[in-house]
């Protein structure tokens, strides 16, 4: 039977603390936001070692029950494991900015035009943009298929667990950048989303999924340059659209603003809200410590998570 317990070596981005609510931990390698289990939080060991790997910048060994988003135990690692970590968590070179947002005043109509608004840096890096929407879709589409809650077989393994959208999406979109880059040969950026401000979270409804509601303290998708020819007077014109695909949420490629929105739902959430965001080079895998990111150009940690979580459901 599949189970959301695991254990692994992490980087503590944030510890939150509230009065009225527990201790709230956040780490670069996973999106859900945790919690010491009982036992944990009755033994101020655990609590000590958290905030000692954040204060120092150095890793922990955890015992995470993903699910519940429970930490179960903390303990040293080896100098072995440590040795593992900083092998295989490479740094992105030149990240780009993280830029704050209020998603609530953003105009659809010019925010996801690329070359009116999105001036992001990473955009030079590649010019075979996606042709057209339809295409856009196509891919959006062999992506979907590939979800674990499928019977298969799958046209690429693993599968990707979608239907498990309480964590993992820095795997899940790696394995999407991969196809589009490698079997469509389009570029293919990521968009990732923040919550950082206080107590606040990344809330969405898995309307998909059982339709209960999902926290986050950021969130990472596959994003794609579109362009769509439109029909006009006196002639055509051609707009190119950042796009977003996320099968975990939606069922087609959406416009970036709408991707942002879909996270601020307030009846998940009064803390519902999304602080910032930042479009980085596809090779990006998960956030990291000063505004970093980390890489995965092997797909060794994305198989292993992919592989995971492919028994695990949402609600």
């Amino acid at each position: 039977m599949a189970t959301a317990r695991e254990t692994g070596l992490l980087t503590v981005a944030a510890v939150r603390t509230a009065k009225t609510k527990s201790t709230q931990y956040v780490f670069h390698e996973r999106e859900r936001i945790f919690a010491l289990a009982g036992r944990a939080a009755a033994d101020d060991e655990s609590a000590r070692r958290l905030k000692e790997a954040l204060d120092h910048r150095r890793p922990v060994k955890a015992v995470l029950d993903g699910k519940r988003g429970l930490i179960q135990r903390v303990s040293e690692p080896s100098k072995r494991e440590l040795e593992e970590f900083a092998r295989s968590h490479l740094p992105l070179e030149r990240p780009d900015r993280i830029a704050p947002i209020d998603v609530r005043r953003i105009d659809p109509t010019t925010f996801n035009v690329v070359d009116l608004y999105l001036k992001w840096r990473c955009f030079r890096l590649c010019t075979k943009i996606v042709p057209s929407y339809a295409k856009a879709k196509q891919m959006f589409d062999f992506c979907a298929e590939l979800s674990c809650h499928l019977p298969g077989p799958y046209a690429v393994t693993p599968c990707i667990p979608f239907q498990y959208v309480i964590d993992g999406c820095y795997a899940r979109a790696h394995q999407m950048r991969r196809i589009i880059t490698t079997r469509y040969h389009y570029c293919c950026e990521k968009v990732f989303s923040f919550a950082t401000d206080n107590n606040d979270t990344l809330a969405v409804q898995a309307n998909k999924w059982g339709g209960c509601c999902v926290y986050w303290w950021y969130h990472v998708a596959p994003l794609i340059r579109v362009r769509l020819r439109l029909r006009g007077f006196p002639k055509k014109i051609s707009l190119v659209l950042a796009m977003v695909i996320d099968p975990g949420m939606f069922d087609k490629p959406v416009l970036l603003s709408t991707w942002l929105a879909a996270q601020e739902n307030a009846t998940c959430s009064p803390n519902a809200h999304v602080t910032s965001y930042s479009i980085q080079p596809g090779s990006a895998y998960t956030p990291y410590y000063g505004g970093g990111f980390t890489t995965d150009p092997s797909y060794t940690q994305t198989e292993g998570t992919l592989i995971n979580y492919s028994g695990l459901t949402t609600c």
